[in-house]
């Protein structure tokens, strides 16, 4: 009869199996899966507006070695050359990024990416830190002064008291652990985020969203939006009216063009730019590119000038129901943060 040390030795090691079995099933199932899909999995479903940086991609593309234990000078460096490749303008950290390094243990020096999720309800933040990283978290969090939850998976309450005195954005007063995702939450609504961490389902984003993300592909940094929020942000109804007016009047002379159901523009590692939209089906995709793709060309009416002057225009394509563009910017011109606003005819609904 096996001995009892056999049976806990034989139960130790099929938990041991099981779990390396569940990391190389988490590999193999995300391997073709982008940093911006993995993170627009976990927004709240709720959100309309999305601004993500893959600041790992980020400073592999400007060439910067900073990391949790660079001095502020040169994390303040490194953020100057992400802005002159406009490449931090999506990020909800910028402004804090020095406290951050300093007092929290992480900032866009260490963290693998940032999503920021806006909706009616409320706005999140979630952070990838390094494997392991929520620990030290944790306890630069007790040292600053958050009230600690008795349930490690709850809300770390701060304050806008305690964020104003560290100097750090209102969007970290309230903070949410996750250890075994390595992520970091942050609100300035402590129910908003407590919400959203124990209501997990309530994670994720529409079809039309999902559609521009997937065929949107790697991208440093970049603006999402809903169809719903596009064809408001995005709009010429934000133009003046003669602006307006000639906008209708170039889009009429493309031959019209639908509604979006999701857009994505950001910047492609090497530096070009691609945008995504999503339509509601293919039929329409396809009668939308040569629309787009010529308005993509042409006038920027409510921007000034021609879109020439700010990009040339590389391939565009229908994708089943996404439209894809690639643009290739202009030396000096800034064609995230100046197009992702609005309003842009191309994008237009």
């Amino acid at each position: 009869m096996p001995r009892p040390w056999r049976w806990v030795a034989v139960a130790v090691a099929l938990v041991v199996v099981a779990a390396a079995a569940f990391a190389g099933w988490r590999w193999w199932a995300q391997r073709d899966t982008t940093d911006l899909q993995r993170a627009m999995s976990l927004a709240p479903a709720d959100a309309e507006r999305f601004s993500f940086t893959d600041w790992a991609a980020v400073r592999a593309e400007l060439g910067s070695d900073v990391d949790a234990d660079s001095p502020n000078d040169d994390v303040r460096a490194m953020l100057d050359d992400a802005f002159d490749a406009d490449l931090a303008t999506t990020s909800a950290l910028v402004e804090s990024a020095e406290p951050l390094q300093s007092r929290y243990g992480f900032s866009p020096a260490s963290l693998e990416w940032e999503l920021f999720s806006q909706g009616a309800d409320g706005a999140v933040v979630v952070m990838r830190v390094p494997d392991g990283g929520t620990e030290a978290v944790a306890d630069r969090l007790r040292e600053l002064g958050y009230d600690e939850p008795e349930d490690h998976t709850d809300v770390w309450t701060g304050g806008d008291d305690l964020v104003a005195g560290v100097g750090v954005t209102p969007e970290l007063a309230h903070v949410a652990l996750d250890e075994d995702d390595d992520l970091v939450l942050s609100s300035d609504k402590a129910d908003y985020l407590r919400g959203l961490v124990e209501r997990d389902a309530d994670r994720g984003v529409a079809d039309g969203v999902e559609d521009a993300v997937d065929r949107a592909g790697d991208l440093l940094a970049a603006a999402v939006y809903t169809g719903d929020n596009a064809c408001s942000a995005l709009a010429m109804g934000q133009a003046d009216p003669a602006d307006a007016a000639e906008g209708e009047r170039l889009v009429d002379e493309a031959g019209g063009v639908h509604p979006l159901t999701g857009f994505v523009m950001g910047f492609r590692p090497g530096g070009d730019v691609r945008v995504a939209m999503a339509l509601e089906d293919d039929d329409r995709a396809r009668q939308d590119a040569d629309a787009r793709a010529t308005l993509a060309a042409g006038p920027a009416p409510g921007q000034g000038g021609d879109f020439a002057d700010r990009f040339d225009l590389g391939r565009v394509a229908a994708d089943g129901n996404v439209v894809t563009m690639d643009l290739e910017p202009v030396e000096g011109s800034y064609v995230l943060s100046d197009l992702s606003t609005g309003p842009v005819l191309f994008a237009t609904c």
